[in-house]
């Protein structure tokens, strides 16, 4: 089952929180138009490796089962591009998704 949701964070930015249930895992996702923030099945470091000529801008954060969770918890990492914006490893989810409006 999939389920799509709207945040609007603090700033009044609307980002778009997508839960994909799968079997023993949910994948969560927020993002804007320019990058997104990722529960623990994202991998960073082939974004950094295989897709660098994407300039993908992601991060991780890892332990969380909601979308609430996710734009609360801090990033475990983030992509070499997401860096570039002032995104770091330790920010909170929704303070990196305001980078990326």
């Amino acid at each position: 089952m999939m389920r799509m949701v709207p945040f609007v964070l603090d700033g009044g930015e609307t980002v778009l929180g997508v839960e994909v249930k799968l079997p023993k895992t949910t994948l969560l996702s927020i993002s804007t138009d320019k990058g997104y923030i990722m529960c623990g099945a994202l991998d960073v470091m082939l974004l950094n490796e295989k897709l660098a000529d994407r300039e993908i801008v992601a991060g991780r954060a890892v332990g969380v089962r909601t979308l609430e969770e996710l734009l609360n918890a801090p990033l475990e990492s983030v992509t070499y591009t997401a860096e570039a914006m002032g995104i770091v490893a330790g920010m909170k989810g929704s303070d990196a998704l305001r980078r990326m409006m």
